[in-house]
């Protein structure tokens, strides 16, 4: 179960549909059509095709749908006010709305903006190191399904994300499940016969890695564990904010 938070939970203000400032130049990828078109359809097949030509699926139908148990598990650990990064479609954002939570998420799709607000949940079309609402006043941030990988640069990630957070606030990170995993590659997002989208900088690591890193940038770690085949990490984030 949550614990309570002393912080007061940070205005979120105006619902905004397009960025404070242009997004940067790799974001466009996630608007791409078979991305929006996968979120329309509630379906994949969608992928992350590597240089070499190596594909890892995207689970849009996972996605799609209300919360897993996993998903629920995360939830439950969530503290105060909670800011979901790259929240996709909006299941977790929408059902922390339903618990009468204090819930925000970003995403750069503007498709997957208007399928979180159309499940009822709050979302602002916003990369996460744009400015932000709230900023350095949430008690919880997400980076589930992945998004430890949004810039490719976990470290410079991890920095934002400790300004982003109140001091010692918590962030749940899903990670790869397979320990050994820690690179930085260029993708694009495609379907099994579209163009491929504009070519983007993204990051996979297995939880020993962003272990790793988040020491490195002076996070502790709070917790580990698997659910279902997928694997999490909580961190507590610096006592004070690094630069980032």
């Amino acid at each position: 179960m949550s614990r309570a938070r002393t912080t007061a939970a940070p205005p979120l203000g105006p619902q905004r549909t397009t960025p404070a400032r242009p997004l940067p130049a790799a974001d466009p990828a996630w608007s791409a059509d078979p991305y929006a078109d996968a979120l329309r359809a509630g379906r994949g097949p969608l992928f992350l095709r590597r240089a070499d030509g190596w594909l890892l699926p995207l689970d849009v139908e996972r996605w799609c749908a209300e919360p897993d148990p996993a998903d629920l598990e995360v939830l439950g650990r969530c503290e105060g006010a909670v800011l979901d990064v790259g929240c996709g479609p909006g299941r977790l954002v929408a059902a922390l709305g339903a618990q009468g939570r204090r819930a925000l998420g970003v995403d750069v799709s503007e498709a997957a903006v208007a399928h979180t607000v159309r499940r009822g949940g709050r979302a602002l079309r916003a990369s996460v190191f744009d400015p932000l609402p709230g900023t350095g006043r949430w008690d919880t941030a997400l980076l589930m399904d992945g998004n430890i990988g949004i810039g490719g640069d976990p470290a410079a990630l991890l920095h934002r994300m400790a300004r982003v957070l109140t001091a010692g606030g918590l962030l749940l990170a899903e990670t790869v499940p397979y320990p050994d995993v820690d690179e930085r590659v260029t993708v694009r997002v495609t379907g099994l016969h579209d163009t491929p989208g504009a070519p983007f900088p993204w990051a996979r690591l297995g939880t020993p890695a962003l272990l790793r890193r988040a020491r490195a940038c002076g996070w502790r770690a709070a917790d580990r564990w698997s659910t279902d085949g997928r694997t999490f990490v909580a961190l507590r984030a610096p006592a004070t904010a690094t630069a980032g």
